[in-house]
């Protein structure tokens, strides 16, 4: 359900990216998924495709093999740390399939601060650039970087193993030295589910669980270090799990003892852009069985 406190809050924040695990789908199956969402009455809520630029090729055959019109679709390509063949691969797609998608985003995980630097230098100026840091002690000389070049980060949320998630505390400190930074940033992996619980790690029928956080929280976390909420409070946010707790009105959101108005849910998606999921239908649903409370 749409409210403008849901608008504000969820428009464009899923980067389907169901190529990568724990969906691992095919090139075929993921571009069909992704059309499906864009005509679907969720589409609102979707973002990018995401795959890595050395698959461009691939894509743009998978798009040409498509029955249909698609048009204007909006791609970010996982470009391999000082690889002059993955920006390559970008320039190329986006001259060969410009009419139906473009490549107008990049992600990338520098091993140094240097690749920060090279990331800027000669990717920047195609759009928006997501450098991944791990959350951690160097978060702040990281994002410091970041920042003096202009580019964005990105924070991994999680993983197919229960060590993949960063503690409630680093998570917490990143989200916070990101506010402090100015840096607007993407969150990716482990966030399937609006609200944090016990959810199995991977799609498997014996697949075992662990605590995963939700997209909400992660949101709504950054959303109350917006408002001048310390560190301590993001994460106590970051750790709520009471779902039925939540509420959204046309003006507000509510939840974990805190309210986020419509201004406040604006400035927290110029800071955190996106996240990104392998399945869309799960954050949907999830979020439609919330909304109609």
């Amino acid at each position: 359900m749409q409210r403008a406190s849901t608008t504000a809050l969820l428009a464009g924040v899923v980067d389907y990216a169901g190529l990568f695990p724990p969906a691992g789908l095919t090139m075929t199956d993921a571009v069909w998924a992704y059309r499906e969402a864009l005509s679907g009455p969720s589409a609102w809520m979707l973002g990018r495709f995401v795959v890595p630029a050395a698959r461009l090729e691939e894509l743009r055959e998978a798009l040409d093999a498509a029955t249909g019109s698609d048009a204007g679709w909006r791609v970010s390509a996982i470009v391999r740390d000082g690889s002059d063949a993955d920006l390559a691969a970008v320039a190329g797609f986006n001259t060969s399939a410009s009419e139906r998608a473009r490549v107008d985003s990049m992600e990338s995980k520098p091993a140094t601060l240097e690749g920060i630097d090279w990331l800027a230098r000669y990717a920047g100026p195609a759009g928006e650039v997501y450098v991944e840091i791990a959350p951690g002690p160097d978060v702040d000389a990281w994002l410091a970087r970041v920042a003096a070049r202009g580019l964005r980060a990105k924070v991994r949320t999680g993983g197919v193993t229960a060590d993949a998630f960063p503690a409630p505390a680093a998570l917490a400190a990143f989200l916070a030295a990101a506010v402090r930074h100015d840096v607007a940033f993407k969150a990716t992996a482990g966030l399937h589910h609006a609200v944090r619980g016990e959810y199995r790690l991977t799609y498997e029928r014996d697949a075992t669980s662990a605590p995963m956080y939700g997209y909400l929280n992660v949101l709504l976390a950054t959303a109350a270090l917006q408002a001048g909420a310390s560190t301590p409070a993001a994460e106590a946010v970051l750790q709520h799990s009471d779902a039925g707790a939540l509420a959204f009105t046309d003006g507000i959101v509510r939840w974990a003892g805190r309210e986020f108005t419509i201004e406040t849910l604006r400035q927290t998606r110029a800071r955190l852009v996106s996240f990104g999921s392998c399945s869309f239908r799960e954050p949907v649903e999830e979020f439609d069985a919330l909304a109609v409370r």
